[in-house]
């Protein structure tokens, strides 16, 4: 069964939130300066907000989320995306799975 054959219960376009979760902190063992925390948050969010404005052009950061872990090992960004078909949030998935700084997406 193709993609196009199956059902969806989601009606497009719509707001769609897009969980993304990367790992930040530092390696056990391998200690990290604030700064380079910080350096690590700054390019994962920045990697993350570049395959969803290719995927979501009209994404706008009001719509973007960010969590830290409580032991600052890793980052969650919730982007609110306005989804017009699943073969844009598939695409989507897709892409920031296959990101080597993404550990999961929901």
């Amino acid at each position: 069964m193709s993609s196009s054959d199956q059902t969806t219960l989601i009606e497009y376009p719509c707001d769609f939130p897009v969980k993304i979760m990367g790992r930040v902190g530092s390696l056990p063992g391998s200690p990290s300066s604030a700064a380079t925390l910080e350096h690590r948050r700054q390019d994962f969010t920045q990697a993350v907000l570049m395959i969803v404005r290719r995927h979501a052009p009209d994404f706008e950061d009001t719509n973007l989320e960010v969590r830290i872990s409580r032991k600052n090992n890793y980052l969650s960004l919730t982007c609110t995306v306005r989804a017009i078909s699943r073969e844009q949030l598939d695409a989507l998935y897709q892409e920031l799975c296959d990101h080597p700084m993404v550990v999961m997406v929901l």
